[in-house]
């Protein structure tokens, strides 16, 4: 079950868990759209995987199996890059 993160880890801007603004890698690095195109260039800079929008979870499911609250935040995020 994803973690659903509640931040973007290169500018930590809120991402809810509705948010369709998200986007997360196979690891569940969490950045939002902006970052992810501007910054990023949709690759994730932890790993080198594509980022691709994080599904939203339904409400009812959400209550049972709520999102993270742990916050990722690296503001050096656009200067690691790999690959």
């Amino acid at each position: 079950m994803l973690e659903l993160r509640p931040g973007c880890e290169c500018c930590d801007r809120d991402l809810p868990p509705g948010s369709r603004e998200a986007l997360i890698c196979t690891f569940e690095c969490t950045f939002c759209a902006d970052c992810a195109a501007q910054v990023l260039g949709g690759i994730c800079p932890n790993c080198a995987g594509e980022l691709v929008r994080r599904p939203v979870r339904p409400e009812a499911a959400l209550a049972r199996h709520p999102a993270s609250t742990v916050r990722v935040f690296n503001p050096a995020c656009g200067s690691r890059q790999t690959g």
